[in-house]
């Protein structure tokens, strides 16, 4: 059994002092918050195992994928006409994904060539979302260097990819409003250009800030019972409830990014709309 183990039991049982109870509610939070380069299984030996070339959020992003390979090349049923069970689910979203939300922003013909990027924003989100609910794994949603590099994506198609659509001249164009004095153009512009970054930043942090609390919540729950012991068991209920209300939100933010994915760059593909 682990030192942080050992401390929840000594706890409960009250007969941990203060210190060994504040530092084994502290390990609880770090152990879903912090990016470490160890994966802890919990249980009667405490399982923990050391990852040598890259770190845990790392191991849970090859998870996901290795995860939506085996589920669009296995699971998902290509061949049925009709589709039934796991494949009509899928197919279900895929559809969603693609006329509601990529279609409805960037029309018929762009929509459907985007749609593998939406799907791909949603799905990927999605599985990282619900491993992370998972005791023994952790919430790479939880860490801002990965909401930043999916954000990034979004930042490199509303930039780059409204340049090759419509040209240079024709992306800083839109920038410009029509009709307005020219020195008012000196501050407008500036903060017209600023708000493609402001949206690249309002996604990564949405994502991240909305996983990462969640996650510190239950686990500060949970720390109540290593403080208080057998008192503050009432709090665990809580904590489930929180959970309950998490599974939900895995699902709403992986909606919400590849939303306003879509509504983001739409926006500077058809300034004009």
């Amino acid at each position: 059994m682990s030192q942080s183990s050992q401390v929840v039991y000594a706890a409960v049982q009250g007969t941990a002092d203060s210190a060994e109870k504040l530092e084994a509610v502290k390990q609880l939070i770090m152990h879903h918050v912090v990016n470490s380069d160890r994966w802890q299984i919990p249980g009667i030996f405490d399982m923990q195992f050391r990852l040598p070339t890259f770190s845990l959020h790392a191991l849970m992003l090859i998870i996901a994928g290795g995860l939506l390979l085996y589920l669009f090349k296995f699971v998902y049923r290509h061949d049925q006409e009709v589709p039934t069970g796991a494949t009509n689910l899928l197919e279900s979203l895929v559809l969603f994904i693609r006329d509601d939300i990529a279609i409805n922003f960037l029309g018929e013909e762009d929509g459907r060539r985007m749609a593998p990027l939406f799907c791909s924003f949603f799905f990927f989100i999605l599985v990282l979302n619900l491993i992370g609910l998972i005791p023994i794994f952790a919430s790479a949603t939880g860490n801002i260097n990965v909401t930043a590099a999916l954000a990034t994506i979004s930042f490199g198609f509303m930039t780059v990819g409204a340049m090759v659509k419509n040209g240079p001249v024709a992306f800083f164009q839109a920038f410009i409003p029509h009709g307005v004095p020219w020195p008012v153009l000196i501050i407008l512009v500036p903060i017209e250009m600023a708000g493609v970054l402001i949206k690249t930043v309002a996604l990564m942090i949405r994502l991240f800030a909305n996983m990462m609390a969640g996650h510190v919540v239950i686990s500060a729950l949970i720390g109540l019972v290593v403080a208080y012991g057998l008192a503050a068991l009432p709090a665990v209920g809580l904590a489930m409830g929180i959970y309950v209300v998490k599974l939900f939100v895995a699902f709403l933010q992986a909606y919400i990014f590849t939303l306003l994915s879509a509504m983001f760059i739409g926006q500077i593909y058809y300034p004009a709309h």
